[in-house]
């Protein structure tokens, strides 16, 4: 299947009909508002581009190296790939039926009984709303340390960034990356475009030059058994399994597949194959990669604290000198920049499909679409802007970084899992699409919800012992606030007007009517004073037609399961 799937990413579609995927849309309960013109392989590529092993793998090796070392993180990095990859399918499928930016917590609405869509879809949508936003941040910081590290190299280590200056960093990216977001579809399928290679070659140059000619080479003895533990904890069994997280962390994100699709040419396939290819393709390089950066190591204690603050940083200067070095550390920082930006787009769209449904505070600002660009600009600002702000604790904490990874990590599969959970229960209330898994359904499904269990216990647990405030992992309290602030929202606000996803096919006057309790006070305020800046539904819309063989018009039926 993932052969097939991969192979397919490169076939070139002659007959595709617009008109399709903007009925299925409408049945789903929406209008065409923003532009369709993403391939397969686009889809693929932003997946691709926010997994980004170049940006996971150089941003939590360090971790890695005292959390179990080599043999840890080589087959905790198997382990990690098989059953993300098992996620990852079961998620695909549920796509396949449901092909809506809102993604999950869309998903998760349509898998429930009537009684239930509003809490479930909104604790879903905040989980992944919360997981992008801290994604988005991790990213962007990690990135940022590695300017940091790369400038400190090229001045000959006599200059260390203080953490006001990574901040600094920080903040120039989260700015560009909200630029490049604003440049319309045209620019965004073409970076997306040269991001989908870089991501593929950037790691490979670089593996297959520590393959080739490496200055230092070590055993397959140390590579694949050499197992450190730096915590402070006695227990080996814990150590290793707090050590997955390196692998977790990297292979996150694949969500944005989902979150494209109303972008996507045939969503309803495109979507779930670029999903599951970009998982594998990222499984399978990360694995070659990590192989080539242990291979390469000169001296663990030496690589491992290394004054640059980036063990990878270390491993390639150690065996291709300073000119060479920094030329494989600056491919790979491209990488992680365009892994940032992918972030913001899929984090934008996941805001714009929220906030259509009316579930974020000032949504009315949130969903609007620039029509000359047909782009959420507002959504992709707030993304840019609450990724810096994620990042500001680390004027204080230092360690504040791995709490910002945890956190993504556990709040992203968290949503994952949701939709699939309820599937489960309620299996009647699934109608699979064109990509669907039969009598294996099930199976994948379980797996994945005892997985993604089992991840968030081990991820909220501290790393490093003696505990103090600085070494405490604070994902355990953002998670907290997750489901905290976001049940009580709903109980004390949400409940008396969420319902869950609504259609913007109504006028705003027929909506007004049909769904009084479907919009907060805010939105029916504003809907009595349109702006023009709103791509607002209007009464005259009609959905596109759908041709038979004949070239006949087919008399169309909005299927939708709003109340």
């Amino acid at each position: 299947m993932c052969v097939n799937i991969c192979t397919g990413l490169f076939k070139r579609d002659t007959s595709y009909d617009k008109n399709v995927d903007e009925v299925r849309l409408h049945e789903l309960g929406y209008k065409q508002e923003l532009k369709r013109g993403l391939s397969t392989i686009s889809n693929y590529g932003v997946s691709l581009s926010v997994i980004s092993i170049s940006s996971g793998i150089t941003s939590l090796f360090g971790y890695g190296m005292v959390t179990g070392g080599p043999a840890v993180m080589i087959w905790g990095w198997v382990v990690v790939s098989i059953f993300t990859i098992i996620v990852g399918t079961g998620m695909a499928e549920v796509c396949s039926a449901h092909p809506t930016s809102g993604g999950l917590y869309f998903w998760t609405a349509m898998l429930v009984p009537q009684s239930y869509k509003p809490f479930a879809s909104w604790m879903t949508g905040w989980f992944n709303l919360i997981g992008q936003f801290a994604v988005t941040a991790a990213i962007d910081f990690g990135l940022a340390l590695l300017i940091g590290s790369v400038i400190s190299v090229g001045a000959n280590l006599t200059w260390s960034p203080k953490p006001w200056t990574i901040i600094l960093i920080h903040l120039g990216l989260v700015i560009s990356h909200g630029i490049s977001n604003s440049l319309g579809p045209r620019f965004l399928r073409y970076i997306t475009h040269v991001s989908t290679w870089w991501q593929l070659f950037a790691p490979l140059i670089t593996t297959l030059a520590l393959f080739i000619k490496p200055k230092y080479r070590q055993t397959g003895k140390f590579i694949f058994t050499h197992y450190v533990n730096d915590t402070g904890w006695s227990s080996k069994g814990y150590v290793i399994l707090i050590g997955l997280l390196q692998a977790q962390y990297c292979i996150s994100g694949f969500d944005a597949s989902a979150h494209m699709t109303e972008e996507t040419k045939r969503a309803d396939t495109a979507g779930s194959h670029g999903m599951i290819a970009a998982i594998v393709v990222s499984a399978v390089s990360g694995w070659l990669f990590l192989v080539s950066l242990f291979m390469g190591i000169k001296d663990y204690e030496a690589t491992a604290h290394s004054l640059t603050g980036f063990p990878v940083t270390q491993i390639l200067l150690d065996n291709f000198g300073k000119p060479l070095g920094l030329f494989f550390i600056i491919i790979l920082l491209v990488a992680c920049w365009f892994c940032g930006m992918a972030s913001v787009t899929a984090n934008s769209r996941m805001i714009y499909a929220f906030s259509r449904d009316h579930a974020m505070p000032g949504s009315r600002w949130w969903h609007r679409i620039n029509k000359k660009i047909m782009c959420p600009l507002h959504a992709v600002w707030l993304s840019c802007f609450i990724a810096f702000i994620i990042a500001l604790p680390y004027l204080g904490n230092s360690t504040a970084y791995f709490a910002v990874t945890s956190l993504s990590t556990i709040c992203l599969y968290i949503s994952y899992v949701m939709p699939l959970f309820w599937k489960l229960i309620f299996p009647k209330h699934f109608s699979p699409g064109p990509f669907n898994l039969g009598k294996w359904s099930t199976l994948i499904d379980t797996i994945s919800i005892i997985w993604v269990a089992f991840i968030v216990i081990l991820f909220v647990l501290p790393p490093l012992y003696p505990l103090t405030p600085k070494t405490m992992n604070y994902a355990c309290v953002g998670v907290g606030a997750v489901i905290f602030g976001a049940g009580l929202g709903y109980l004390l606000y949400a409940r008396k007007w969420f319902k869950g996803p609504v259609t913007n096919l109504l006028d705003d006057s027929t909506a007004k009517a049909e769904h009084p309790y479907g919009m907060p006070p805010e939105i029916v305020e504003h809907n009595d004073k349109p702006e023009k800046e709103i791509v607002e539904s209007d009464s005259s819309y009609q959905p596109p037609a759908v041709l038979n063989e004949n070239k006949q018009s087919v008399e169309f039926t909005l299927h939708t399961i709003r109340p």
